[in-house]
């Protein structure tokens, strides 16, 4: 499968280990891991970067082989989950700082059709989102507010 707007048809990926369940090594427990998730999420971490930290700093390789839940779970059970799911945040933050650039410098042409592309691409995000149930039906993105979702 092809990139959205752009020419690259690559599927490079990270392998994911074969055996599902938690290392013999590991002598972290499942609450342990839960505590500690906890304790990145009250940080401000997003779970993609709580993920890497318990993998680089832990050993934990995979969370859902020790605890048997996923990060996000997690965080929902706790009730410390983010409002707006990940990848639209991102986006969305992308859009705000090349909004950004555009205002200091406004003959920057390929950076105005830039920032046409990542709208699209939040706006099909949101449209996902708004169908699954993650966001609230009257969510809409909005360039002028959207400096205030990023912070």
């Amino acid at each position: 499968m092809g990139r959205m707007h752009s020419k690259g048809k690559g599927i490079s990926r990270s392998a994911k280990p074969y055996r599902r369940s938690a290392p013999s090594w590991l002598k972290t427990s499942a609450t342990q891991v839960v505590e500690q998730i906890g304790k990145f999420a009250k940080k401000g971490m997003t779970p993609s970067q709580i993920g890497v930290a318990l993998r680089d700093s832990h050993g934990i390789a995979q969370v859902k082989s020790v605890t048997g839940s996923k990060i996000l779970r997690i965080l929902k059970s706790q009730g410390v989950n983010p409002a707006v799911p990940e990848d639209l945040y991102c986006l969305i933050k992308k859009a705000v700082s090349v909004r950004k650039h555009l205002e200091r410098n406004r003959k920057d042409r390929d950076a105005k059709f830039r920032l046409i592309l990542i709208e699209s691409r939040v706006h099909r995000l949101g449209r996902y989102y708004k169908k699954a149930g993650k966001l609230p039906p009257n969510w809409k993105y909005e360039s002028a507010t959207a400096s205030a979702i990023v912070q």
